[in-house]
């Protein structure tokens, strides 16, 4: 325990982002409350200056450089809110910074980066490979590396949200956070467990980039050697020497969620709470809504980023009304005869299902002579108006048949 960060570390810290950061609101799920039957609050840092709580980490390490190396600049590594929150800080205590960043990162995410002042450059698919071109740019140039996560600085300056979550709920029971490299974790472990020893500290991850589970099971940080998740806030290869001794000794438990789920959350926090959240923020809650998290209440989910993608957005929400039983893609096979087509469309619009777009095709090789085949991407209310649908169109004679991103 000598070797992690204290709760003056965190506090120090605090002291050092006042009138830099914004404090974030806490609000309170009624959604949440009632599928977990228990008061669940959302920390909300995809409010937070340059949509992240990574601006707290990024101005903490940078703020502790002497005058000379600010002087040489810095350099980071990040798909998207990282490098945010690094250009931003620097740019706030007058350091020039490049930021490496994955060759497919989110182009709002590189915008707004360069907005803050940064310099792109582009390196591998990761954050890993991304990350040892900037250590290679900080070897040639001097420039000095902001490690996303694995820096004693970058912790402390996260830890500060899990003292304003207990500022906000001082009778807390669980806080649950998404976890990539795990330095929001680890500061916020160390924050909340310096206060409340008994407080339960949930971390989430994507299953497609889960790293710690193998880790913790090894002792060790173990690296995986593939990723695939739209979470890519926290898609992290390998956690840190530094992080994963602090997630070893304060974290309760680490459990991972499929981009079904994720997609499931951000569907409800757009919905119910008009907040849109990236899918790596919205980890926690989709946790939650999972039921795997063994929870004391009340519960605070931290919705840890905002940054999404539009395009990307469009394609969570069509994932996670299909997730939730609320978008079909059907497709349906009927006559080659005039007035057929508009049949078929009649019948679903007397179900009161909304039509998103008809594809009609003569040339599917599996249709009889005079057949067409008609795709529809349907919204519906729900499953069991689904099921109803389908349901009636097969008692109508219609052969149906669910296509691909139909759960």
């Amino acid at each position: 325990m000598s070797d992690l960060l204290t709760l003056a570390d965190i506090e120090a810290a605090r002291a050092l982002l006042t009138g830099v950061v914004k404090t974030t609101p806490l609000e309170h799920s009624m959604p949440l409350t009632r599928v977990l039957d228990m008061p669940v609050w959302l920390k909300c840092e995809n409010q937070q200056r340059a949509g992240s709580y990574k601006v707290r980490g990024a101005y903490t390490r940078i703020s502790r450089l002497s005058d000379a190396e600010r002087a040489r600049g810095v350099v980071a590594a990040s798909a998207g809110n990282h490098a945010q929150g690094v250009a931003l800080a620097a740019g706030m205590l007058g350091a020039k910074a490049t930021v490496f960043m994955p060759e497919n990162a989110p182009l709002p995410k590189v915008t707004a980066t360069k907005g803050y002042g940064a310099a792109i450059e582009y390196a591998g698919l990761t954050v890993d490979d991304a990350l040892v071109a900037a250590r290679a740019f900080a070897d040639r140039t001097g420039a000095v590396l902001i490690h996303p996560f694995d820096h004693r600085d970058v912790i402390a300056g996260q830890g500060t949200v899990g003292l304003e979550i207990l500022d906000q709920c001082p009778d807390a029971g669980t806080i649950v956070t998404a976890v990539g490299g795990g330095g929001l974790i680890s500061g916020v472990a160390v924050a909340a467990k310096a206060l409340r020893p008994d407080i339960r500290i949930i971390g989430v991850q994507a299953s497609g980039a889960a790293a710690y589970p193998p880790s913790l099971a090894a002792g060790t940080p173990i690296a995986l050697t593939e990723s695939a998740t739209i979470a890519d806030g926290i898609a992290v290869m390998c956690p840190g020497d530094i992080t994963f001794a602090h997630v070893s000794e304060l974290v309760d438990d680490i459990v991972t969620v499929t981009d079904e789920d994720l997609s499931a959350a951000l569907l409800l926090l757009l919905e119910r709470h008009k907040m849109v959240v990236e899918p790596a923020g919205g980890a926690a809650v989709a946790a939650l809504l999972t039921g795997k998290v063994e929870l004391a209440e009340p519960v605070v989910a931290i919705l840890s980023g905002g940054n999404i993608d539009p395009m990307l957005l469009m394609r969570v929400i069509e994932h996670g009304l299909a997730s939730a039983g609320r978008f079909l893609r059907l497709a349906v096979q009927t006559g080659d005869q005039p007035g057929e087509l508009a049949r078929l469309l009649t019948e679903i619009a007397g179900h009161r299902a909304n039509i998103v777009d008809v594809l009609h095709s003569r040339h599917n090789p599996r249709l009889h002579f005079g057949e067409v085949e008609v795709q529809l991407s349907v919204e519906t209310r729900g499953p069991d108006h689904s099921a109803a649908l389908i349901g009636a169109l097969r008692d109508s004679g219609y052969a149906v048949t669910l296509l691909p991103g139909t759960p």
